[in-house]
């Protein structure tokens, strides 16, 4: 349900999901393989924290967004500064998220 809603407030923003992941390995396959222009990524996956993934879209100097439930104190330590999304939240503070997320690469 959530996916559903994430991937509508993206087309609303104009833009298109090239993938969504369920686990961590899915995750992690389609961080080393797939084209796209930045990640959201929620800060565990079935349990397991999101870090491997992060680290190899550093490694390919890909931005992304963390979404998580439990704020900032939720995001890995290292990565505290990257633009997070407090779930539940709303279309706009999502393309703030992206915004702030790109403009990363760009500096």
């Amino acid at each position: 349900m959530i996916r559903m809603l994430l991937q509508d407030m993206l087309a609303d923003l104009g833009h298109t999901l090239a993938g969504e992941a369920g686990g961590i390995e899915e995750a992690m396959t389609l961080a080393k393989q797939s084209e796209f222009d930045l990640a959201i990524l929620d800060v565990n996956l079935n349990g397991q924290p999101i870090s491997p993934v992060v680290e190899v879209l550093v490694a390919r100097g890909l931005p992304f967004v963390f979404a998580t439930g439990y704020g900032q104190r939720g995001v890995p330590k290292p990565y505290r500064t990257t633009p997070t999304l407090q779930k539940p939240f709303q279309s706009d503070a999502l393309a703030k998220a992206i915004e702030a997320a790109a403009a990363t690469i760009r500096n």
